[in-house]
């Protein structure tokens, strides 16, 4: 009981970094209906822009304040120059325009900042903590507060303030909100900056645990089922996808990889997910699509 206690606790607080990565794609979906295949290539920049700064000697806080500076400029740009043209298209042609400014992002990430791996350092370290007789990361733990507190945040701006109301009023009638008056354009400005920010935070997280590296704008595939499971317009449905793939993760691991013969992390996720296609397809927490004819 011990070992499977340590195995459930240890999957569940590491499903909470794939939770902040699923967030950022909520943010967007509910605001403009798109998948956005670039949310992974900003979660790179942001991180490899941070550390870049921090390894140029300038200060912790400094770093982060011109990382985010720099993530509202881009989220401008991203409006003015691809969103904008593209208003009222498909959602697809939207969609593959998110999969080209991917390509864009990491190549300007290339040529500014090169390519090596980075270490990143954030002041917590990967230690076990035990509670009894049950052993749990303190860099884990501490991943998991930070995407409460992500949530509690996302949770005011959409509940407390007008931003959060204009923003829920486009994501559920994107014509009606333009009748009233709210501005589209700037709505997906404030998006896309939230979703740069919370890049950043998971990017910080990632690239602490494993190095500041190409292959984090990889970590998009990761959120994936996180997304089907949760739903894509829900980011309560967001950390419940992220605990559920984590836990099933490495209970699966520990339980099922020895009896097949191998480590199953890799693909045991996607297994779920189809099968939550098959029962709800629109996930836990998301909304059910309705077509009238």
């Amino acid at each position: 009981m011990e070992m499977f206690a340590e195995t459930l606790i240890g999957g569940l607080l590491a499903g909470t970094m794939y939770s902040m990565v699923a967030i950022g794609f909520v943010l967007i979906y509910k605001a403009s209906g798109v998948f956005n295949y670039a949310q992974g290539s900003l979660l790179l920049f942001s991180a490899l822009l941070f550390v870049t700064l921090k390894e140029s000697g300038v200060p912790f806080t400094v770093a982060v304040a011109i990382t985010v500076a720099v993530l509202i400029l881009i989220a401008g740009l991203i409006e003015r120059l691809l969103l904008r043209p593209l208003a009222n298209r498909s959602p697809m042609t939207l969609f593959m325009a998110t999969l080209g400014l991917s390509y864009v992002v990491e190549g300007v990430a290339q040529g500014l900042m090169g390519d090596q791996v980075h270490a990143l350092d954030i002041g917590i370290d990967d230690v076990p903590i035990f509670v009894g007789n049950v052993m749990i990361s303190q860099f884990d733990l501490f991943a998991a507060a930070t995407a409460l507190c992500l949530v509690g945040i996302l949770a005011l701006l959409f509940n407390k303030t007008r931003i959060g109301i204009s923003l829920r009023a486009v994501a559920d009638d994107t014509r009606a909100a333009l009748s009233l008056g709210i501005n589209l354009n700037r709505i997906w400005q404030i998006v896309w900056a939230a979703a740069g920010i919370v890049g950043l935070v998971a990017g910080m997280l990632w690239g602490a645990r494993q190095g500041v590296q190409f292959s984090l704008s990889l970590v998009v595939l990761k959120a994936l089922p996180v997304l089907i499971i949760g739903g894509f317009t829900s980011i309560a449905g967001a950390i419940a996808g992220g605990l559920i793939v984590g836990a099933a993760e490495a209970l699966g691991d520990t339980y099922i990889g020895p009896l097949i013969g191998g480590g199953i992390t890799s693909w045991f996720a996607y297994v779920i997910a189809i099968a939550f296609l098959y029962v709800r397809p629109a996930g836990l927490f998301g909304e059910q699509a309705i077509e009238r004819v």
